[in-house]
């Protein structure tokens, strides 16, 4: 497979965000895409506790204005892009007052504000990808990373499946140690039906509060390969995966076995 984009969907991303595993490799993956001339775009969440100001962001208004309809609710889209400068390369944050704040705070919503986790998730995925489709650039991977990004597959398998920019696509979910601060709403399902999503596709997680496990389970169906980014990965989560193309990626010093890694995902 030759791969000339990739899509990053990213839940953190350093220095953006206080540096841990995950926003580590948020950053390392598409910087070492892009230094291997790889054209990529790169999304995360503006959570609140970035600073507009200092990290240079400034809205996109050609991409800006869209509606989300999350449980029958109206959400504005609003797209603000800034340069990492010393990665150089683009990152593109997704906000929306109703679910990240406008004001500076110390946490992140999803740690803060755990009870909406599941729209916030909703309104994440679907925002990236109609962004895509509106710039109409067509990704051959898709990188997910960090649990929010989890129900991107689910979409973009199901409700995206025959769109031009998405039917090719290859999908990869990086896996962490990592939890939910709180299960998701047990209503979760009933609102990825109401989005369009297929009873028949929601039939596995039909009226359950999801954990980071049974989430990131219900997610590796739709991938067609993960990538372990740390040790320590649920077992259960290990087991989901166990059928899929896997990658180890815990030492950071050779991006280029990401790249090889979605090159043979066509073959």
């Amino acid at each position: 497979m030759d791969v000339k984009k990739v899509l990053f969907i990213s839940q953190e991303i350093a220095p953006y965000v206080p540096e841990r595993r995950l926003s580590q490799v948020g950053r390392i993956f598409p910087q070492g895409i892009k230094e291997q001339g790889i054209e990529e775009r790169t999304f995360m969440p503006k959570y609140g506790m970035i600073a507009e100001r200092s990290n240079q962001l400034h809205e996109m208004i050609r991409l800006s204005g869209m509606n989300v309809i999350i449980d029958d609710t109206d959400h504005p889209l609003i797209i603000k892009v800034a340069t990492l400068q010393q990665a150089h390369f683009q990152v593109y944050f997704i906000y929306n007052e109703d679910y990240f704040a406008s004001n500076r705070i110390d946490e992140l919503e999803m740690n803060c504000s755990s009870h909406d986790n599941d729209e916030r998730s909703m309104f994440y995925v679907r925002a990236v990808i109609e962004s895509i489709r509106k710039m109409r650039w067509v990704p051959d991977i898709i990188q997910c990373t960090g649990w929010i990004s989890a129900l991107a597959p689910v979409y973009i398998r199901t409700l995206y499946g025959d769109d031009p920019s998405f039917r090719d696509a290859k999908i990869v979910m990086s896996l962490f140690n990592e939890q939910i601060v709180a299960p998701l709403d047990a209503r979760l399902s009933e609102k990825m039906h109401m989005d369009g999503i297929p009873k028949n596709a929601l039939k596995p997680i039909a009226g359950q509060e999801l954990t980071y496990d049974t989430l990131m389970a219900y997610s590796l169906k739709y991938c067609d390969a993960a990538i372990v980014c740390e040790d320590g990965v649920s077992p259960s989560v290990l087991e989901a995966a166990s059928e899929l193309p896997l990658l180890s990626f815990v030492d950071d010093t050779d991006v280029n076995k990401v790249k090889e890694f979605y090159s043979s995902l066509g073959e």
